[in-house]
């Protein structure tokens, strides 16, 4: 019988910890957020796709920290803004402003549009400390609502209508969400492959005696 291997979610979003830690649930993994660590420099997410910040940000955590490390680079693509805020969604409207003030710069900017087509995109990299990476990715297709709904989940959710459920993402229940979503989505192909990545992980680490200490160090 394996021992869980540590995993550590590479962000400072506790709604996308939720998100994945209730995705993974059930597998012999110990799910971290860099809350459970001390500070560690910030990873300039300066790529030009989602995929060079998810392997970025996966990548660096996992030299950090000596231990495998998941991070997912995401964002919503808008037509009419031709395909604006894309990988800067996080920081559309400057590195510390809130999600309020994200959505409310968006739908300023699509006043008067009548195209309200948009997706989400997710690309989810999951590297070891010697630095190979696994990578998965998925996307969503909705539209632009004229005005927020809904409290549930973050970033721009309640502005984010899908169609086939007539909700924004920001009404959706953590499993409506689940099952629709551009993250969901990516983290459903890797709960399919679960076995097989931890198989992998094992593979490229050290030790499980190495990242173990490191991790028991930590708490």
């Amino acid at each position: 019988m394996h021992k869980e291997i540590p995993l550590v979610i590479a962000t400072g979003n506790p709604g996308k910890v939720l998100e994945i830690e209730d995705l993974l649930y059930g597998f012999p993994i110990q799910i971290k957020s860099l809350s459970d660590f001390g500070p560690i420099p910030e990873t300039e997410e300066d790529g030009e796709t989602f995929e060079e910040n998810a392997y970025k940000k996966a990548s660096f955590t996992a030299k950090i920290l000596g231990i495998p490390a998941l991070a997912d680079d995401s964002g919503l693509m808008v037509d009419a803004l031709a395909g604006e805020p894309g990988v800067r969604s996080a920081r559309y409207a400057g590195s510390n402003a809130t999600d309020q003030q994200r959505v409310a710069k968006l739908l300023n900017a699509m006043q008067g549009q009548t195209n309200r087509k948009a997706a989400f995109e997710c690309v989810i990299s999951i590297a070891v400390p010697s630095g190979p990476a696994l990578t998965y990715e998925a996307r969503c297709e909705g539209l632009i609502a004229e005005a927020p709904a809904g409290n549930k989940g973050f970033g721009y959710d309640p502005i984010f209508f899908y169609p086939s459920l007539n909700k924004t993402f920001g009404q959706m229940t953590l499993a409506e969400k689940r099952d629709v979503s551009h993250r969901g989505k990516a983290l459903n192909e890797l709960r399919q492959e679960m076995d097989k990545v931890l198989i992998w992980i094992r593979r490229h680490m050290p030790s499980e005696e190495k990242f173990l200490y490191q991790l028991n160090s930590e708490e």
